[in-house]
């Protein structure tokens, strides 16, 4: 029953991540794609006062005046809401919400934190099974949290021990609530 539970926890898990973070990036997508709207609306609407604020955008990144409103205007001739866009509101095409990459990303991370802990209670016997979960799910969120540190370039003891510190203590509150309900 343990196995069950487990593996329905895993599904269940992994579809609730997925919802949430598509639902979450979706929003994200929603809101970029009102801001190029508006921003394509403004451009139609009054040309010359978003060429001015696109100068302006590259006076303050360091440009001389002369430059900048050249660099303002030739960008604008090639593809206005692209150079507002990206100068402006600081939306880029590889950093774009992207909802379903997302959903699929988290569930299967989410399905991989669950599934060891789950393969360990199939493979140990009933005597060592809660001590034996709880040390494999712990050592999966230190390789986890190690993983996802080390492939952002930030530092892996950091990494590692924040996804372990909270997913430590969200077993423990888990653990309680289970504890008081079933007794």
């Amino acid at each position: 029953t343990i196995v069950l539970a487990g593996l329905a926890g895993l599904v269940a898990g992994a579809m609730s991540m997925a919802a949430g973070e598509y639902v979450s990036v979706q929003s994200q997508k929603d809101t970029e794609q009102a801001d190029l709207a508006q921003e394509a609306n403004e451009l139609k609407n009054n040309f010359d006062y978003e060429r001015q604020e696109l100068a302006a955008i590259y006076r303050e990144r360091g440009l001389s005046e002369k430059l900048a409103d050249q660099v303002a205007t030739e960008l604008m001739e090639h593809d206005a809401l692209g150079a507002h866009a990206r100068d402006e509101l600081g939306l880029h095409e590889i950093s774009r919400a992207r909802p379903m990459q997302a959903a699929y990303s988290s569930a299967a991370a989410f399905s991989v934190g669950a599934g060891l802990p789950l393969v360990t209670a199939l493979l140990l016997p009933q005597a060592w099974l809660f001590t034996g979960v709880i040390a494999m799910t712990l050592l999966a969120l230190v390789i986890l949290g190690s993983l996802a540190a080390w492939t952002g370039g930030a530092s892996i003891v950091r990494g590692a021990s924040r996804v372990l510190i909270w997913g430590a203590l969200a077993m423990a509150a888990t653990s309680l609530i289970g504890h008081f309900f079933f007794k």
